[in-house]
């Protein structure tokens, strides 16, 4: 079945005026219609991603948060800063910190809370 509708629209990809034949008609040609669909596609991936991303920032906060003795790299994420910093903070004597090994600092939870007293 064919229409004798003629609608003056705009497409939504290139912004050119067009006569529509249909009322759902969105791009003036197949060329935008299918740009219009990846580019779609392509905001709802970032979307997803964007959200994604967020939970796990947060969620990894929640972790930190909850343990009582942290990693100068914990201590980092944490605070956001730097390792560099943190160690320099460790250094200056402004956060107590136990070296267990040649590799391995920790912090005590309550002396990074100490430090915002």
């Amino acid at each position: 079945m064919s229409s004798n509708i003629r609608i003056t629209r705009i497409c939504q990809y290139c912004c050119k005026e067009f006569i529509a034949k249909t009322t759902v008609t969105k791009c003036c040609s197949d060329y935008c219609a299918k740009r219009l669909y990846k580019q779609k596609q392509k905001e709802i991936k970032i979307q997803k991603s964007d959200s994604e991303t967020s939970l796990t920032k947060n969620e990894f906060v929640d972790i930190i948060k909850s343990k009582e003795f942290l990693t100068v790299r914990d201590m980092s994420r944490l605070l956001s800063c730097s390792i560099r910093t943190a160690y320099d903070l460790i250094a200056k004597g402004k956060i107590k910190a136990v070296n267990l090994s040649e590799r391995k600092t920790l912090i005590k939870r309550s002396e990074i809370d100490k430090l915002f007293k």
